[in-house]
């Protein structure tokens, strides 16, 4: 039986009514076929250090559109507590980036683990999410974004939130998470540009599928790295992705993975 991941990356604020529209029908055309709607990241107007006091009305698009989740963009990041809540406080679906954590405490992996699939109320950003398919499939969705500031930045002293190396925090934690979950498919979102999504698979090869953003490319096919499918949809609501999963329960695979995307 075959399931459909649709996804999307970097609108920049360029999806239209019209083109949500499309997209929600796309989704609601699957049903139960389509396990996830996915972003990754950069859907907002703002730029990397203004915000807007009302928040972003894009995301309210995307809410109609029936999103299960996104990854933070660079664009969606904010150096201060006030100013990330108004980049993505309108979002009712879950914002994923794993490898954000607060100034004031320090990174660590020695968490519970039911802690990875919840925010705070002081980081309104969660690492991980997992979604139970129509045959009780399970899959591991992980949040990656690009550093923005490190501990390594002068402009740590202003930041209420600092960034650890995306691929150091995957190769520790997405096994861990793994191993917790027991999941069928495990996916990393992410927003930290080809060239490191292709380092990304070859650093933790358990990967099944990397929906990447950041780099505004149009991969029309997806491609592979070892076992792990890269795919990105290019940029500006011009087209959508979809990532075909023949899932074969009890024949000792995960099932095959084909991609494709489609203009909007």
């Amino acid at each position: 039986m075959s399931f459909f991941i649709l996804h999307t990356n970097d609108f920049h604020n360029k999806l239209t009514s019209e083109k949500a529209e499309r997209i929600r029908e796309l989704k609601q055309s699957l049903g139960d076929r389509c396990l996830l709607l996915l972003d990754a990241g950069d859907a907002i107007s703002a730029g990397n250090l203004n915000y807007h006091l009302r928040g972003e009305p894009i995301l309210d698009l995307m809410n109609a559109c029936g999103y299960d989740a996104m990854t933070l963009g660079n664009r969606e990041f904010h150096f201060t507590k006030v100013g990330l809540r108004c980049k993505i406080g309108r979002a009712t679906f879950p914002i994923l980036c794993a490898n954000l954590y607060e100034k004031d405490s320090s990174f660590t992996y020695s968490r519970p683990m039911d802690t990875y699939f919840a925010s705070s109320p002081s980081l309104p950003l969660q690492p991980a999410f997992i979604r139970t398919a129509p045959l009780q499939q399970k899959v591991l969705v992980v949040g990656l974004t690009v550093p923005m500031i490190t501990a390594r930045m002068a402009s740590r002293s202003i930041s209420a939130y600092l960034f650890e190396n995306p691929l150091k925090v995957a190769t520790e934690m997405i096994p861990r998470l793994q191993a917790w979950v027991q999941p069928d498919l495990t996916i990393a979102l992410t927003h930290i540009g080809v060239a490191m999504d292709r380092r990304l698979a070859e650093s933790v090869p358990t990967l099944d599928l990397i929906i990447g953003g950041h780099t505004h490319e149009l991969l029309p096919q997806g491609e592979w790295v070892g076992d792990t499918l890269i795919v990105q949809a290019g940029c500006y609501a011009r087209h959508i992705g979809y990532v075909e999963w023949d899932f074969q329960r009890g024949r000792g695979e995960k099932g095959r993975l084909t991609a494709r995307v489609e203009a909007l």
